[in-house]
């Protein structure tokens, strides 16, 4: 059985539908438009991307913080409830 680690896949799914544009400049500015307000610049465009991931990051972290509605991204929704199951005295 293969282990899945549920915010990685996600982050890597919404970073598979990143946009990336080359500034006048040279520069690269990013965003996910699902991710409403990810965007992200660099002066590269792998910096844009390490950048953009990173922001992506701490995007999904303060929304399930502050309980903020996250966008369903390839199958993943992050915004059901836990399920905690009772656990047992050692």
């Amino acid at each position: 059985m293969a282990i899945r680690y549920i915010l990685s896949e996600y982050v890597d799914q919404a970073m598979a539908q990143a946009f990336y544009d080359k500034l006048e400049d040279g520069t690269f500015a990013g965003r996910i438009p699902s991710c409403k307000g990810v965007v992200a610049f660099g002066a590269t465009l792998r910096e844009c991307e390490d950048e953009l991931r990173s922001t992506l990051e701490d995007w999904i972290l303060v929304g399930l913080k502050l309980g903020h509605t996250l966008p369903v991204i390839g199958s993943i929704d992050l915004n059901k409830e836990p399920i905690r199951e009772p656990v047992d005295t050692v």
